[in-house]
């Protein structure tokens, strides 16, 4: 169907809804298969007309088409037979596990046994993992959230839940607008056209159907406001909602200019989130939902451009993040505003620890990807970052300007006068990289973070006249930036690579206190107030604010969205003490609710925080007061045991289960939930075992390096060799000596790394295989980590999953728990077509999309694309010759693949329209590595040649090249791997060789550090960065597997073969790849030579491989290339 065709759809329905045909819509909704109606759909769970629902949903996907669409079935065929068994009608719940739950048993044979085992029960509650169920309506409530994430997740759905935006009786507008053309067309044109029908075309004369006669606005609604001949468009509900009346003041908006301003803007025209946009960006704004007289039907609002996309004939979805999907029976914790599925249980309420800071706290944040890291920033001007789980204070630093002489002469007299200056905020950014500190002093700092104690400064930037109140991050224009505010009265935007100023928005007529970026769809805009209570709202651009509205009591106010970004709030105190936490209506400009609760003089401005989409938390009165965002009235409150000040600082961690309070002595107590408190535990019971062993120092045992004045070097720390660096400068590699073997020996400060040499100093797991063995090619976890997925060099794939069971309630991988070998019922393997090829003389290759849906792979012959629920090929394309040698996903748009080929050439090729947009060529040799990075927007190409090449991901131009140095007395074989891989920080890149492993910096390709082993190692086989980009898992041809500190490349423990091998001296089994799994830092899996994969983890009593390496001289690695380069790794 045309675009013009699936937009006229969405007019019919537009007109049946507003002419309550109600029946009709939803039958359209389905047929036509282009909008899903979830609040359609909400109402049929909820009256659990399950027929219904399933007839709704099979004109959108079918049981079998992905893994979202059977989640969501099998949830919907659960509900029926639960309750079904809760009215104790066994023969329907007998027919219902015949008809609709027999399907998902070739999937799930064991989960299938479950239900059916339920029949057995006096009350299905009986099973634990249903002893949760409470009523029907409760069930069904909590199921209806979980499919709604489910909906939102499919790739099928997508473009299918919201409505496009459309004015009131769209139809009906351009029905009058063709009459009006039609009427200008007459020779004879005449006054109050009479219009009969619409069946043939208007005509003025006496004779025409469609003649001249003044009509009867009640006999023809449609042109009851036509006047002189011109038709103007009316619905049948009156007024458009959407078009405002106008303004007396041009420049205002007349929902959020309750009391405008006198300041001039630049004239613009209204937009419904409550500022005005340019006159050529009409739809730059999401416009509120659009009003109907059926409370039924919800048709929301969307760019029409996001509806015009076309249905893709084949392609690989671009997907959502990870989701885990639980597929046993049981409740469900998810989230809405609609459904009350959390108590106040749910608050991290309960006292767990107290960390004395020195200073007093002023703002704290959680990181956003490690969640028990807390960056706290003080009066005092130090920022400090704590690991909870340890409770140790990892990374810290005083305040001092980095370069004072590049600063203004202002604030060289300020700091002459008092070197000395207070945090006024610290956060995070999005991924976790980097953090940025605004002192009361023109100054911002930004620093990288890369983990544990490895803090990089990164951008120093005089931001402001006098004090930086606010910082955040945001991304105008798909680029990282920071946005500041300050005592001057400006708001200012930066870049945060460069730290060049981009924008700076003038309007304020007092200090900026605070600053609140977000976006709607792809339009991205800063909210900001000032002490004198306005709050304005600004786009990235220089046409001036597009609001002037006052905060409730011209307080001083923080702004901030739930979570998931659909709801506003803000919290302030004014001069005279009261305070207000309201949310706000967007569409309106208008206080929504006013929360009650707060104190009438608070001791400072109270400050807030949300979590969960669900609760708002705030100091105040000496406590923390919790409410639920859809209740005005206070929830519960906590003093976490006395010595909060009156208006604590405060903030949650990203799942809601930690909260950190500042308290009255200089400290910061932390708050946790029932998960938090479990999280905290066994995170701190890890950390203290481990940092046990390196407090007290124990003479060397069976498995340690040998007497302490025993150099490292002697066991099997790399030699001394010399290179010639990549850019011609002769400089040393690795000196081999630790640098306590030079000087006097402080026993106290003893470290060795650690060696495994027994079974019993680790746990590993062979995974059960049945299958023909044959060497292991290619190995990866999937992105959940409950499987692993190996590619033998016989051209099978082979999938683990791991069982979710009391001993594995995660079910994520692990050594503890035997997984299992699975296959589909009928037998399918995923077999890759090998173009009869010799195996030994292909190079397999496969990537994983990111929700583990496809498995794209190759193996000398064609490129397979596999369902891994169903191991059914999906697709072959690109037949040899060349053979495809490496694979990877774009990270933006799955439906793009860099191919790496034999021939030396790297094809993008876009699988939806089966196009090769692109061919790069660079390389001399077959292409061994690919890995994209995001920020940088680049692609980074190894080759057998041992060629680094650097391309643009948008326009493919190669930037720039660097040739791997070989050290000097070692020989690579002549079609040796090179490989890639981003440490998380999206910058610094890993580089395997079996030489050699060498850290770059991209895009220019800096050599940074580079590690050779010992020639007895034999060559490195294989090696990767752990999930945390904190250490690097390296495994040898010798069978041992090194685990080095990626900050230094120094060894933290030596694996050797005898704990996880079987005793063999005639064997030559080694591993060929190795796999991080991608959420547990310390768990890996070796892909073996003889076809086997083993999974190793560490004592749970240790926690961890080894100990990181004592810091030298009390500095971390530097920033610098060059500074890196020459410094002595030991």
């Amino acid at each position: 169907m045309s675009s013009l065709s699936r937009e006229l759809v969405f007019l019919i329905l537009q007109f049946l809804d507003e002419e309550k045909f109600k029946d009709a819509v939803h039958k359209l909704e389905q047929e036509s298969g282009f909008y899903f109606n979830m609040r359609h759909f909400d109402e049929m769970v909820a009256a659990g007309e399950w027929d219904e629902v399933e007839k709704y949903l099979s004109g959108f996907t079918k049981v079998d088409d992905n893994r979202y669409s059977m989640k969501i079935f099998f949830e919907i065929r659960k509900q029926k037979y639960l309750e079904a068994l809760d009215k104790n009608d066994r023969p329907k719940a007998v027919d219902i596990l015949v008809k609709d739950l027999k399907v998902f048993s070739a999937f799930n044979e064991d989960l299938f046994k479950e239900i059916t085992q339920l029949l057995t029960l006096d009350n299905f509650r009986d099973n634990e993992q249903l002893s949760k169920y409470g009523d029907t309506k409760s069930a069904r409530s909590i199921m209806l959230l979980e499919l709604k994430k489910l909906i939102e997740a499919n790739p099928l759905f997508r473009d299918k839940l919201t409505f496009p935006s459309l004015k009131n009786a769209r139809l009906r507008t351009l029905i009058n607008q063709s009459l009006n053309w039609q009427h200008q067309l007459c020779k004879s044109p005449k006054q109050n056209p009479d219009i009969k029908t619409l069946f043939v075309d208007h005509s003025c004369g006496q004779s025409q159907p469609n003649g001249a006669r003044a009509p009867s606005p009640v006999t023809h609604p449609l042109m009851g406001a036509v006047k002189s001949g011109v038709f103007q468009p009316l619905g049948p509900h009156g007024v458009n909602p959407f078009q405002q009346a106008p303004a007396p003041m041009p420049n205002a908006l007349a929902g959020w200019m309750t009391n405008p301003s006198q300041v001039a803007h630049p004239s613009a025209s209204a937009g419904p989130i409550g500022f005005t946009a340019p006159n050529n960006a009409a739809a730059m704004l999401k416009r509120p939902r659009t009003p109907t007289n059926n409370p039924t039907v919800d048709y929301q609002t969307a760019e029409s451009e996001h509806m015009l996309k076309r249905s893709r004939p084949f392609g690989v979805s671009d997907e959502v993040n990870n989701m885990n999907i639980n597929i046993l029976p049981g409740g469900f914790t998810g989230q809405s505003h609609a459904q009350s599925s959390y108590s106040s249980d749910d608050l991290p309420k309960a006292l767990f620890m107290t960390l004395s800071q020195g200073s007093a706290v002023k703002s704290m944040d959680f990181h956003p990807v490690q969640q028990i890291l807390l960056l706290v920033g003080t009066a005092t001007g130090e920022i400090m970052i704590w690991e909870l789980g340890g409770r140790e204070r990892v990374a810290h630093r005083s305040f001092k300007v980095w370069d004072l002489g590049q600063c203004s002469v202002a604030l060289q007299a300020s700091m002459t006068s008092e070197y000395s200056a207070s945090v006024n905020r610290v956060m995070w950014s999005p991924d976790g990289t980097f953090f940025g500190v605004a002192y009361s002093k023109h100054i911002v700092h930004i620093y990288s973070y890369h983990g544990g104690d490895d803090l990089r400064n990164h951008l120093e930037i005089e931001a402001h006249s006098g004090s930086v109140n606010d910082l955040a991050f945001s991304f105008p224009n798909k680029q990282i930036c920071i946005v500041t505010c300050g005592d001057d009265r400006l708001i200012k935007v930066w870049d945060a690579v460069s730290g060049a100023k981009q924008y700076t928005f003038e309007g304020h007529e007092a200090p900026v206190y605070s600053i609140c970026p977000h976006h709607k769809e792809n339009i991205q805009f800063i909210f900001s107030t000032a002490i004198d209570g306005k709050i304005k709202a600004w786009l990235y651009d220089n046409m001036g604010s597009r609001v002037d509205y006052d905060a409730p009591g011209h307080s001083s106010t923080t702004m901030a969205y739930s979570a998931d970004g659909t709801r506003l709030f803000s919290c302030g105190t004014n001069k005279e003490g009261e305070s207000y936490l309201v949310e706000w209506n967007e569409s309106e400009g208008a206080v929504k609710r006013t929360f009650i609760g707060l104190g009438k003089r608070a001791g400072g401005i109270v400050q807030f925080d949300t979590t969960k989409n669900r609760f708002l938390a705030a100091g105040d009165e000496f406590t923390i007061k919790f409410w639920e965002m859809d209740n005005i009235n206070m929830l519960t409150t906590t003093d976490a045991d006395g010595g909060l000040p009156a208006s604590p600082c405060l903030r949650f961690n990203k799942e809601g289960m930690l909260l950190a309070v500042s308290t009255s002595d200089n400290g910061i107590k932390i708050l946790a939930n029932t998960d938090g408190v479990r999280l905290l535990r066994s995170m701190e019971n890890a950390t203290r075992v481990a940092s046990a062993s390196v407090v007290k120092p124990q003479p060397p045992t069976l498995g340690s390096f040998g007497p302490p004045s025993t150099s490292v070097a002697t066991s099997f720390v790399d030699r001394v060799v010399p290179m010639v660096s990549m850019n011609g400068e002769n400089r040393n590699l690795v000196d081999a000596r630790p640098r306590a073997a030079e000087e006097p020996l402080d026993k106290s400060r003893i470290w060795k790394p650690t060696e495994i040499n027994e079974p019993s100093q680790c746990r590993s797991l062979k995974l059960p295989d049945n299958l023909t063995a044959s060497r292991v090619t290619r190995l990866i976890y999937t992105n959940s980590g409950l499987a692993i997925l190996a590619l033998a060099a016989n051209a099978v794939h082979k999938l683990w999953k791991w069982p979710r069971n009391e001993r594995n309630p995660t079910g994520k991988a692990n050594a503890s728990v035997v997984p299992q070998l699975w296959q589909p019922s009928n037998g399918t393997l995923m077999t890759n077509d090998t173009n009869d090829s010799n195996p030994e003389d292909t190079v397999p290759c496969f990537a994983l999309s990111k929700n583990d849906s496809y498995v794209m792979s190759a193996s000398g012959g064609k490129i397979s694309l596999f369902n891994m629920m169903t191991f059914k090929t999906m697709t072959t394309f690109m037949p040899p010759s060349p053979a495809a040698t490496f694979l990877a996903f774009h990270p933006q748009d799955n439906n793009v693949i860099a191919i790496g080929m034999d021939d030396s050439s790297i094809q993008i090729y876009n699988v939806r329209v089966d196009e090769v947009k692109t061919k790069l060529k660079g390389h001399q040799k077959r292409i061994t590595g690919l890995a994209f990075s995001n920020s940088l927007n680049v692609l980074i190409s190894a080759g057998a040649d041992s060629q680094l090449c650097v391309w643009t991901s948008d326009g493919w131009e190669k930037q720039t090249n660097k040739y791997l140095q070989i050290p000097a007395g070692r020989a690579a074989a002549p079609q040796a791997d090179t490989r890639v891989q981003f440490h998380q920080d999206q910058t610094q890149l890993l580089v395997v060789h079996e030489t050699q492993i060498a850290i770059f910096e991209a895009p220019k390709l800096e050599c940074l550090k580079q590690w050779v082993p010992r020639e007895a190692s034999g060559p490195i086989t294989h090696a990767t960065y752990s999930c945390d980009s904190q250490s690097i898992f390296v495994s040898f041809e010798d069978a041992s597997v090194g685990v080095l500190s990626a900050s230094t490349l120094r060894w933290r423990c030596r694996i050797n073969p005898t704990s996880y091998l079987p005793a063999n001296p005639s064997s030559r089994v080694h591993p060929l790849v190795i796999a991080a799994h991608p959420s547990d830092s310390n768990q890996f899996a070796l892909g073996l030579n003889d076809g086997a994969v083993v999974v190793l983890e560490p004592l749970e009593a240790e926690g961890k491989w080894g100990t990181l390496p004592p810091a030298e001289n009390g500095a971390g690695p530097s920033t610098s290339g060059a500074a890196n380069s020459d410094q002595h790794q030991r």
